[in-house]
């Protein structure tokens, strides 16, 4: 697993629905906004690339900050999933991504859950964090 990941996930309009810190590092209360930060700056950039297709698309190392890399994963409903890392696992990002695309379109597809609204699921941040030791 990779000793730094905050991952994240967000709607078309920009609000984040998912936020998980899946690293290994103890947390530091600033480093976590600091993460988060880091994210919330990529987004222009996912933006510029994203609306240019519909096609789900998995964009590797898209920005960097000192050693951390934000690599991203757009779906054809333009959600951003959001990565921010230090690993150089490209294979286990992507398959990550792919798995975790997965488990969101199954938590939208819940009748009870409101369209755009946060993602509480004890279930889904369980899964979520397995997928992350796995392949990160």
């Amino acid at each position: 697993m990779a000793s730094t990941a905050c991952f994240m996930i967000v709607s078309k309009n920009d609000i984040p629905i998912y936020e998980a810190e899946v690293g290994t590092v103890p947390k530091k209360e600033d480093a976590a906004h600091q993460h988060q930060f880091i994210l919330h700056a990529a987004l222009d950039i996912v933006q510029d690339v994203a609306w240019t297709t519909s096609a789900i698309r998995f964009l590797k190392a898209i920005d960097r900050f000192d050693d951390l890399v934000v690599s991203v994963y757009v779906t054809a409903g333009h959600t951003r999933l959001m990565l921010l890392h230090d690993s150089r696992n490209d294979d286990g990002i992507k398959s990550f991504f792919q798995e975790v695309h997965e488990l969101y379109i199954k938590t939208i597809l819940n009748p009870l859950y409101l369209a755009g609204s946060r993602i509480t699921s004890s279930h889904f941040d369980t899964k979520v964090r397995a997928l992350a030791r796995k392949y990160l």
